[in-house]
C-alpha cells in the first residue's frame, strides 16, 4: 500500500471543515450527531480522505455510545493503532494506514468474536452501498 501524503492546504481543499478537524487534527465529533451512528444500510465504510475500505456493515453494532462502532476492520493492515495520552487516561487511537487520517479509538469492551469496539467518527467515513 502506498501512502497518500498531502499538505494541510490540500487536505483543507478536499475535506469539509468538520472532516478536516477530525481526520487531520484529531478532533472528535459530538456523540449522536454523525450521519452514520444510527445508520443500517449494507455496504462498506471507507476513509473520507483516501477512499480506503475500512469496515463492512455486517461488523457494525449499536454500542450506545453515539458513534458508529465496529468489532473488526476489513483488513488488519487497513488501520494503524497508536497510543493516545491526550486525556487523563491512555487510549488507543485508530488511523487509516493509507493516509494517516484520525478515525477514532478502539476499546476492549466490544462484542464477540473480537471483544473490540472500534469507535469511529462519522465525518471520517464515507459509505458505498453493496
Amino acid at each position: 500500500m502506498s501512502k497518500i501524503i498531502k499538505s494541510d492546504d490540500e487536505w483543507k481543499k478536499s475535506l469539509s471543515d468538520d472532516s478536516y478537524k477530525v481526520t487531520r487534527q484529531s478532533s472528535t465529533e459530538r456523540p449522536f450527531t454523525g450521519k452514520y451512528w444510527d445508520f443500517d444500510e449494507k455496504g462498506v465504510y471507507k476513509c473520507i480522505c483516501c477512499s480506503e475500505p475500512l469496515f463492512e456493515s455486517q461488523t457494525k453494532f449499536d454500542a450506545g455510545c453515539g458513534w458508529p462502532s465496529f468489532f473488526i476492520p476489513i483488513e488488519k493492515n487497513c488501520i494503524s493503532e497508536h497510543e493516545d495520552n491526550t486525556l487523563a487516561r491512555t487510549r488507543t487511537e485508530v488511523k487509516c494506514s493509507k493516509c494517516d487520517a484520525h478515525l477514532g479509538h478502539v476499546f476492549e469492551d466490544g462484542p464477540d468474536p473480537t471483544g473490540l469496539r472500534y469507535c469511529i467518527n462519522s465525518v471520517a467515513l464515507d459509505f458505498d452501498e453493496n
